[in-house]
């Protein structure tokens, strides 16, 4: 048994309903066998897959279409000392059936960033992880708000 780190682990639920209220997540690829990190904004489909829109012809898809990849996005309240991280982990692929791309022009996310040709990408969730900082507490189980 791990002493109590000021960590809590979140169910797979919990971690979707935290990561949909996020407004900017981060993607994880690899990059010339390099670990490659960018912001983008996203949303979440109904079973709980990540979706991106991005430019066609734009190097993160060409990147990530086909590869495994991890997505995370997080909210911190640095005065508080609390705060929450999920992260999907699975394959990336376009969004390449028609009736899938007329249905996500319509509820999916807009792209910060319009391009002529867009398309969409969809991260199939194999495996949610996410924890959550309680707030005050510190990794010896130090109350952080504790006068000192």
């Amino acid at each position: 048994m791990y002493p109590n780190d000021g960590f809590r682990e979140l169910e797979r639920q919990e971690c979707l309903r935290l990561l949909a209220k996020a407004p900017v997540g981060r993607i994880v690829h690899t990059r010339q066998a390099l670990p490659a990190v960018l912001p983008v904004n996203f949303s979440l489909d109904t079973d709980g897959a990540v979706l991106l829109r991005t430019s066609a012809t734009s190097e993160l898809v060409r990147a990530i279409d086909g590869a495994v990849v991890a997505f995370e996005a997080d909210e911190v309240d640095a005065e508080a000392h609390a705060g929450w991280s999920v992260v999907v982990t699975g394959h990336a692929a376009m969004v390449t059936d028609r009736a899938e791309q007329e249905r996500l022009a319509r509820t999916g996310p807009r792209s910060w960033a319009p391009s002529p040709r867009e398309v969409f990408v969809r991260i199939e969730p194999e495996l949610v992880t996410g924890r959550e900082l309680i707030a005050g507490r510190s990794l010896y189980g130090v109350d952080l708000q504790a006068p000192r």
